[in-house]
């Protein structure tokens, strides 16, 4: 199996430590941090992906607005230059120990966090770095 992320969902697995917008939301994404813990490769999407599935129920949900879009495309740069490889959609990757090491490093140092501004979960996200990622589940 194949988890579908769009680019900044890649900044967000580093810090997630079982909080979200509902239970339903935490569920879904505790089920793919199991699998990404397992290895299985990420494919990069546009728009709402794996992660956004539980939301895309509400009335306007937030992973369809441009500001999203945004995040992506800052996103992917970042990791982009990071990883040295092409971060676009379609593009096939895994989170090895390795990989999450240095994008958890380059997350910590400010080096990839443009993507995360004016994210509501940025406080939580600089909070976990600082506790040098305990907790997370990916």
């Amino acid at each position: 199996m194949t988890v579908r992320l769009r680019a900044h969902h890649l900044l967000c697995v580093l810090t997630y430590v079982g909080k979200g917008y509902s239970a339903a939301f935490i569920a879904n994404y505790d089920g793919i941090a199991e699998r990404l813990r397992r290895g299985e490769d990420i494919l990069i999407v546009w728009g709402p992906d794996d992660i956004c599935a539980p939301l895309l129920g509400e009335p306007e949900p937030h992973c369809l607005r441009e500001s999203a879009a945004e995040r992506d495309r800052l996103a992917a740069r970042d990791v982009e230059q990071l990883l040295a490889r092409p971060i676009r959609v379609g593009a096939r990757l895994s989170l090895d120990a390795a990989a999450l090491a240095r994008m958890r490093a380059a997350f910590s140092a400010g080096l990839t966090r443009e993507a995360c501004q004016g994210c509501e979960w940025a406080g939580l996200c600089t909070t976990v770095a600082i506790n040098t990622y305990r907790d997370t589940r990916v």
